[in-house]
């Protein structure tokens, strides 16, 4: 009896612990998927600044995210920083919202990940 006990809890505790891995990764979402949903109504579908809400009546245009020459004089703690606290917090765009209440810390670094491999540099 006892041997069935402890074959009983471990199982329970592998099955919960898989519950647990499988939830948090089907909440995470990739880093396209949260560049195409929370980016890409400014910066475009391919990070080119050409998003749909990218238009002339702004005061400014959304940063190309494939231009290399521009994105080469950030570095990785400034592409964080403009994604987590927003634009106005990086002396950028105020028009660019925080998303560190929306994203966790894992999605923000892999969206940053995300825009390096857009403009194909590693910056500063």
């Amino acid at each position: 009896m006892p041997n069935f006990r402890y074959r009983y809890i471990l199982a329970s505790i592998a099955a919960i612990s898989l519950i647990l891995l499988s939830s948090k990764a089907s909440f995470a979402a990739a880093a396209e998927e949260n560049y195409k949903f929370y980016c890409s109504q400014c910066h475009g579908l391919e990070g080119k600044g050409d998003g749909p809400n990218a238009t002339k009546s702004q005061p400014v245009d959304p940063r190309d995210h494939t231009s290399a020459a521009e994105m080469n004089k950030l570095t990785d703690e400034d592409i964080i920083n403009s994604i987590a606290d927003g634009g106005a917090a990086t002396s950028k765009s105020t028009l660019m919202p925080p998303f560190s209440e929306t994203l966790t810390r894992q999605e923000i670094a892999a969206l940053k990940d995300y825009v390096r491999k857009l403009c194909r540099c590693k910056g500063k």
